[in-house]
C-alpha cells in the first residue's frame, strides 16, 4: 500500500512539474506582436512628422490616421493570409478524403508503413492501421496529422485573426496619440508613454521565449526608440529641405 501511495505521489509531482511553454505562442504572440507593431509604426510616424516642426493638430491627425490605416491593413492582411492557408488545407483534405475513399487498402498500407518506419513491429503496425481506418473521419484526421502535419479540428479562423490583429494594433498605436488626446502638447510625453509600452510588450513576449523579461523589454525599447529617433531625424531633415 505504501509503495502504491509513493508511486501516486511521484506521478502527481511529475505531472505538476513536467510543463512546457506554449511554443506556438497561442493567442499571446500575435496579440503582443500586433500591439508592438502598432506602437513602433505609429510612434515612428508621429515622430517623423513632428520632426518637420508641424502643428500639434497635424501630429494628432497623423497619429489617428496611422492608427486607422495600420489597423485595417493588419486586419485585411491577417484575414487574407489565414483564409488562404485554410483554403489550401481544406483542398489538401479533400484530396486525402478522395484517396481514402477510392483506395482504402493502399492508404491503410501507407499508414502501417509509416508506423513501421517509426519502430512499430510490422504486424502490430498493420493491426493498428487497420483498426484506425475503420472510421473514415478518424482515418482522415490521422492521415492529415501524419502526412500533412495539420489538425483538421483545429484550423485557424480568418475572422478571429483579423479581429485580434485589428484590436491589438489599434491598442498599441493609440499609446503615442493618447497624451495629445488628453491635452498634452509635448512630444516627449508621447515618446515616453510609447517606450514604456514597448518595454511592457517586450517583457510579455518573454513568456513565450527563453529570455528574461528585462532583456526582452530592453531590446524592444531600444529597437522602438531607434526607429523613432531615425524617423524624427528624417522628418527634421525633410522639413528643412522642403521648408
Amino acid at each position: 500500500m505504501e509503495i502504491m501511495d509513493a508511486a501516486a505521489t511521484t506521478h502527481v509531482a511529475h505531472r505538476d512539474n513536467h510543463t512546457h511553454r506554449d511554443v506556438n505562442g497561442g493567442w499571446l504572440r500575435p496579440a503582443v506582436f500586433g500591439a508592438m507593431d502598432g506602437l513602433v509604426s505609429n510612434l515612428a510616424l508621429m515622430t517623423g512628422v513632428a520632426g518637420g516642426a508641424v502643428s500639434q493638430q497635424t501630429i494628432i491627425i497623423t497619429g489617428l490616421a496611422g492608427l486607422a490605416a495600420g489597423a485595417f491593413s493588419m486586419a485585411a492582411g491577417e484575414y487574407t493570409s489565414v483564409a488562404s492557408q485554410r483554403e489550401l488545407v481544406m483542398a489538401e483534405l479533400d484530396v486525402e478524403r478522395t484517396q481514402l475513399s477510392a483506395h482504402p487498402k493502399d492508404e491503410q498500407a501507407e499508414l502501417a508503413a509509416l508506423y513501421e518506419s517509426r519502430g512499430v513491429e510490422p504486424e502490430l503496425a498493420r493491426q493498428v492501421a487497420e483498426q484506425l481506418s475503420r472510421d473514415p473521419e478518424q482515418a482522415l484526421e490521422i492521415h492529415a496529422r501524419e502526412e500533412l502535419g495539420i489538425d483538421p479540428s483545429d484550423l485557424p479562423s480568418p475572422a478571429v485573426a483579423a479581429i485580434s490583429s485589428f484590436g491589438s494594433f489599434a491598442l498599441g498605436a493609440l499609446l503615442p496619440v493618447l497624451p495629445y488626446l488628453l491635452g498634452a502638447s509635448a512630444l516627449w510625453l508621447a515618446v515616453l508613454l510609447a517606450l514604456v509600452g514597448l518595454f511592457g510588450c517586450g517583457a510579455v513576449v518573454a513568456r513565450v521565449t527563453a529570455r528574461s523579461w528585462w532583456f526582452s523589454g530592453l531590446r524592444q525599447l531600444a529597437l522602438g526608440g531607434a526607429a523613432a529617433g531615425v524617423t524624427y531625424g528624417l522628418g527634421a531633415l525633410f522639413g528643412t529641405v522642403l521648408g
